[in-house]
């Protein structure tokens, strides 16, 4: 299960500023600077949070056999981490971004066209239509929203500008809708798509 994997990961020597090369000498010596700075008892940078991190940080790195086993899956989980912050997926990212992008100013297109008034769509519905969790379709929201072609509503819905109807006009994104669903059933939004 390589989701719990990253999840649960910590970068202990991230936490601790170090190489994974550091050697026993460099871990103890930056442990003392780090500890000595959050130690809650001081009152100019005292982090019990950070503190305990680097407590923890250093019970494992600071252990010969603990090392050697936390060193053993590092880098794979470090791997599996960015891949899964950085949302990588089998399709070449320009290609994955446009797809979800035109999928977004499809939905809204089709949510402006439906009620010109009241054209909000959720997070909820974005992701439900797209398939795509939400967290991934942040960074496309922001882009789009950046470019003027989205904005949110009153109520905190998205909806699409005119400068985004006249983006997804141009670029024809609008005939995508169709493709979005694989599911029979049509969104409300999609009933006057041609």
């Amino acid at each position: 299960m390589p989701n719990k994997m990253t999840e649960s990961f910590i970068d202990y020597y991230e936490i601790l500023q170090l190489s994974p090369n550091a050697d026993q000498e460099t871990i103890e010596r930056v442990h003392r600077l780090l500890a000595k700075k959050y130690h809650p008892d001081n009152l100019t940078g005292g982090d019990l949070e950070k503190f305990m991190g680097i407590t923890e940080a250093f019970r494992v790195l600071s252990d010969p056999i603990k090392r050697v086993d936390y060193d053993a899956n590092y880098e794979k989980r470090r791997t599996e981490r960015m891949q899964y912050f950085y949302g990588q997926s089998d399709l070449d990212e320009p290609e994955e971004d446009g797809k979800i992008q035109r999928g977004i100013l499809s939905i809204l297109l089709s949510a402006r066209r439906r009620d010109a008034l009241d054209p909000g769509v959720g997070p909820y519905e974005l992701e439900k239509f797209l398939k795509t969790p939400q967290k991934h379709l942040e960074f496309h929201v922001w882009y789009l929203k950046e470019k003027g072609w989205i904005a949110r509503t009153e109520n905190g819905q998205w909806a699409i500008t005119a400068d985004g109807v006249d983006e997804a006009i141009k670029n024809g994104h609008y005939k995508h809708m169709k493709r979005l669903l694989t599911s029979g059933q049509k969104p409300e939004t999609e009933h006057d798509e041609k």
